[in-house]
């Protein structure tokens, strides 16, 4: 029972091998058509033969069938990289351009962060019950009559709180900054 296996493994080298050399130039030509590069169309085509011999069991042993799958391993392969090297190139001309939607939102980010950060400091300097109103009314969108109703106080004790609030925070912020926080808190 031996020898028939090495029979059948001797057999399926000698197909791929026949197949290699049946189909290897066409299939380099083929990939070249899409690629216009000669080292990876050679890599591609080496590739859809690694392709089918792990899915032979899968693809019909008809000639007609085993050149399909070839043929159409080599073409997804190469739109593919097609795909792939546009997305590269198209980061690459962004990166290049400096484009908007990368440094300068990165920059707004930063920006952003920097502005809350001090937000939050100045905000724990408030005294409490000032600072939680302004947070209640400015951070968490709430109107004023929602505050009063939720802490159980007057709106004109929201209202000159939350006035209270901006006037200490104008005293804590450099001047760029409050208008920065104004315009966050206000806008």
């Amino acid at each position: 029972m031996g020898a028939p296996r090495k029979a059948t493994v001797k057999l399926n080298v000698s197909t791929a091998e026949v197949l290699f050399r049946e189909y290897y130039a066409r299939l380099c030509h083929y990939a070249f058509q899409f690629t216009a590069d000669a080292e990876l169309a050679r890599d591609i085509a080496q590739e859809s033969f690694v392709s089918y011999l792990a899915r032979q069991e899968e693809v019909s042993t008809h000639p007609a069938a085993v050149r399909n799958f070839l043929y159409t391993a080599v073409r997804n392969a190469c739109l593919n990289t097609i795909r792939h090297n546009k997305v590269v190139e198209k980061f690459i001309q962004e990166q290049a351009a400096g484009a908007p939607g990368t440094e300068a939102a990165a920059i707004n980010t930063i920006i952003r962060t920097e502005v809350l950060a001090a937000i939050h400091r100045a905000l724990d300097s408030l005294p409490e019950e000032c600072a939680r109103i302004v947070r209640m009314g400015y951070i968490d969108g709430l109107k004023n009559q929602e505050i009063a109703k939720m802490l159980n106080i007057s709106v004109n004790t929201v209202k000159t709180q939350k006035r209270r609030g901006l006037q200490l925070l104008r005293l804590r912020l450099p001047p760029e900054m409050y208008v920065l926080v104004a315009y966050m808190l206000l806008g």
